[in-house]
């Protein structure tokens, strides 16, 4: 058994008019294919260029292992030059996968290469972000602190991109006070007698390549997997649901410095309790269902 998957929609174009009464206000999935022909970016950006543009800028590493009590949000497992890390993502597979990486600040002459897409909202032009990852490596099941919308603009290489709405929630094993899933959780093949309400979710799923850009909705989950090498770019905007703001700046400004102040405090003792909630709460959903 698998999940249930609908296909996000594909479109060659879009119009600022089409997307936001089609995609943006109901809050739907896009793949948009052809839509940055004319960025600089669209030629230039591959692996090879971004060694030779960057090589010499240490960048933080990520890969899946699981969330330790005395790691910090979002604290990279490892550093590396990123010419070293090119040639890993190139020989080898690994799943280490840079995460965040923000464009402006670590390479302002690549912001030379794109241009910001005028979709009907205003976009949040000081954090264009970079996301690279080898071969099979993947990030866990989340969804982004500020439930912004976004735009992911892949180069290089394929990417899976698995996606479900808020609403879906319930039935995901959420970590509480966290923006995560049960990391042992495997949504390429789900073990629905471990993880039964996996059964009842209802999400989207599409497959990336270069030069497509994926619509992601405001507060989204998503679980990302890179099928070859490659990395993508990411552009967002605030979320525009007052319930989505007011969750966003919750997250921000209390969230992960609870969760940081309960790891100092409680430990290991303080995730386990996390992951066991996550299973407690959804089966007690699915009870009341």
């Amino acid at each position: 058994m698998e999940l249930n998957l609908t296909q996000i929609p594909r479109v060659k174009t879009l119009t600022k008019e089409v997307f936001l009464r089609d995609y943006f206000r109901p809050q739907k999935p896009v793949v948009i294919e052809n839509c940055i022909e004319d960025w600089p970016a669209f030629e230039k950006w591959d692996l090879e260029y971004m060694k030779k543009i960057a090589g010499d800028k240490e960048v933080p590493l990520y890969d899946d292992r699981p969330v330790k009590h005395d790691e910090g949000f979002n604290e990279p497992h490892a550093k590396m030059k990123m010419a070293d890390y090119i040639d890993l993502l190139k020989s080898e597979p690994t799943k280490y996968r840079i995460f965040l990486w923000n464009v402006l600040k670590e390479v302002p002459i690549l912001q030379e290469d794109f241009t910001y897409p005028n979709f009907g909202i205003r976009l949040m032009k000081g954090l264009p972000m970079l996301f690279f990852g080898g071969r099979n490596s993947h990030t866990f099941m989340h969804y982004d602190i500020d439930l912004a919308n976004i735009f992911h603009f892949h180069f290089a290489g394929k990417k899976q991109c698995i996606l479900f709405s808020q609403s879906e929630s319930k039935h995901l094993y959420k970590i509480p006070h966290s923006l995560i899933t049960r990391e042992d959780i495997d949504f390429d093949a789900p073990d629905f007698e471990q993880w039964p309400a996996l059964k009842n979710a209802k999400g989207h799923i599409a497959r990336l390549q270069h030069g497509n850009v994926l619509y992601i909705p405001e507060g989204y989950w998503h679980h990302m997997k890179y099928i070859t090498p490659g990395f993508s770019m990411s552009l967002r905007a605030v979320a525009r649901k007052p319930k989505n703001f007011l969750r966003a700046v919750y997250n921000i400004f209390f969230m992960r410095y609870y969760d940081n102040f309960m790891r100092r405090r409680k430990g290991q003792e303080w995730i386990d309790w996390k992951n066991e909630e996550a299973v407690k709460r959804t089966n007690d959903l699915m009870r009341t269902a």
